[in-house]
């Protein structure tokens, strides 16, 4: 098995960009998680040293790119989940499924927190409550996506 499983990282970036961007029906939209930060909290956990801020930042801009109001606040929450799953990420992978999903409900709270400090900070409309719903679906598909992800990797190595 590699130290470094960047195919996969790319990867499931790629296919969690996509997944972030196909369009979806109204009401569906309001329950699509946070598929890009998923994969960064993800990766940022189980392979630190490969993946970190740097990928966020870096998955965050291109998240700006396609939907981002502000250039740079997608790139700036992304940045700051990664950096909290490296600083924890012995504490988190150490947890059952249901306590990580915990943790990344604080942690996707935290990201929405942030865009929409954003968002009122650069005079853009702050929108309805439900704006936080994708943290909570985000949450409970949490074990599912760590399943895909870990399966994609087992199968890259």
């Amino acid at each position: 098995m590699s130290s470094s499983p960047r195919g996969a990282i790319w990867t499931s970036a790629i296919v969690a960009l996509v997944l972030t961007l196909v369009p979806l029906p109204g009401w569906l939209t309001i329950l699509r998680p946070d598929f890009l930060v998923l994969v960064v909290f993800y990766w940022s956990v189980q392979t630190p040293r490969s993946v970190g801020v740097g990928f966020g930042w870096i998955c965050g801009m291109l998240l700006d790119a396609f939907q981002g109001p502000v250039l740079g606040e997608h790139a700036l929450a992304v940045a700051l989940v990664a950096y909290l799953a490296v600083r924890e990420h012995q504490r988190i992978r150490t947890k059952p499924l249901l306590q990580q999903a915990l943790v990344l409900l604080a942690v996707l709270v935290l990201y929405e927190f942030v865009l929409w400090a954003i968002d009122g900070w650069s005079g853009h409309p702050l929108t309805t409550p439900l704006r936080w719903v994708p943290a909570l679906t985000g949450a409970l598909l949490w074990p599912l996506v760590a399943g895909v992800l870990a399966q994609s990797y087992r199968l890259r190595a």
